[in-house]
């Protein structure tokens, strides 16, 4: 009897277990399912940051930027000299390469002055270790150039992210707010189609005493469908909007969120178009961008210059000549010199180059008075939306009080 109680005692402990396990995993699948339907909030400035770190158009700026400045190193390279190392193995029965790879290894010796010898010798081998180093001394001044225009460039490409990073939070900026725009918009369509769905049904119970007309029957029923539609297309904007700032934020498009701001209404500070239009032609990245553009085409232009200077170059070489690879037994010789160019004739190819490169020069010019025009239409376009919202809210709140 005892081990019968001990055996239902067990049982019933096992029962508990395993009600009280069911009860936590359908707590959690409750929080799971809570945690998936109820998405994290999210704040303007979170999205602009999560913006800055994760657009892939702020990424390729950057690296557009580190392009840049791996310019810079390398035109800062073609000042410095430059070595080099190479192992050589060769073989082989030719006069001219027996006879001076004999010399090389200094083991040229009184026979090898035989005419069989030196018109049909036997297989040669060598293997020669050289160490080389070149240095361009003059240039006419084309890689200081060269280092200038990387320069040049290299703030272009910094101004350029700059730019980036403005374009990428005026659309986190603008993709936030249509989301609350969007989500107001909803609210409105909803409380529309239940005051259709109200005014149907007072119309239905009207026509069913006789009080109206079947005329306002339908009449009620086609402005119902119409807020049916509004609500449809409410709903479509909404999830539009929240796909816009995900891809705006550089993350999947199909990502949940609550925006964690309400939409309201925010005061500008009122300032002259003539000081909003200098203030952006003194600040705007793009318009800098441009200007540095320009100065790297100056350097462009001074490079082909050069090409018509001389050029100086040194030159300096060692070299091990050994019949095998790890033993000695060989000879070693250097040379060095310095060596001076001019081009006397080219065919015209560096005229060419530098009517090609002021060409260029006068178009970054255009494009800079292009890009200011451009600028001041915007600042312009903005400058009177603005006002004419500000204008549009009086009128609005003026329209609300009368309603009222």
């Amino acid at each position: 009897m005892d081990a019968a109680r001990a055996g239902s005692g067990s049982r019933a402990l096992r029962l508990r277990l395993q009600f009280v396990g069911g009860i936590i995993a359908a707590s959690t699948l409750l929080t799971n399912a809570y945690t998936q339907q109820s998405p994290p909030p999210l704040t303007l400035q979170q999205a602009v940051t999560i913006a800055l770190h994760k657009n892939p158009i702020h990424k390729a700026a950057v690296a557009e930027t580190r392009v840049s400045s791996s310019d810079v190193r390398a035109g800062r390279s073609f000042l410095l000299p430059h070595l080099s190392f190479s192992e050589t193995a060769t073989r082989g029965n030719d006069p001219v390469y027996v006879f001076g790879t004999e010399l090389r290894q200094q083991r040229f010796t009184t026979a090898d002055f035989a005419l069989n010898k030196l018109n049909a010798p036997t297989p040669f081998g060598n293997f020669a270790t050289r160490f080389g180093g070149t240095w361009n001394l003059f240039d006419s001044f084309a890689s200081w150039h060269g280092i200038n225009r990387a320069r040049q460039m290299n703030e272009a490409a910094a101004q350029q992210l700059d730019r980036t990073d403005q374009e990428i939070v005026f659309r986190v900026v603008r993709s936030y707010y249509e989301v609350l725009l969007t989500a107001k918009q909803l609210d409105v369509a909803e409380q529309a189609e239940k005051t259709a769905k109200s005014i149907l049904d007072r119309s239905q119970d009207r026509f069913d005493t006789g009080l109206v007309v079947e005329s306002d029957l339908l009449t009620a029923k086609v402005r119902l469908a119409a807020r049916q539609q509004e609500l449809i297309r409410a709903r479509n904007n909404v999830e539009i909007a929240q796909a816009q700032l995900n891809a705006a934020m550089g993350v999947p498009v199909d990502s949940l969120f609550q925006a964690a701001e309400a939409l309201s209404e925010r005061s500008l500070p009122a300032q002259k178009l003539e000081e909003v239009e200098k203030q952006a032609l003194t600040n705007r990245p793009d318009l800098k961008r441009i200007a540095s553009e320009e100065s790297a085409q100056r350097q462009s232009v001074s490079i082909a210059k050069s090409a018509f200077g001389p050029q100086v170059n040194a030159f300096a070489g060692w070299e091990l000549d050994n019949p095998t690879f790890l033993a000695g037994g060989g000879g070693n010789n250097w040379l060095g010199g310095i060596e001076v160019k001019f081009d006397i004739f080219d065919g015209g190819a560096k005229r060419a180059e530098v009517s090609r490169q002021r060409a260029l020069e006068e178009k970054a010019i255009a494009m800079k008075q292009a890009a200011s025009d451009g600028v001041r239409l915007e600042v312009r376009r903005a400058y009177y939306e603005v006002d004419s919202s500000r204008q549009q809210v009086e009128v609005a709140r003026a329209t609300i009080a009368q309603a009222q």
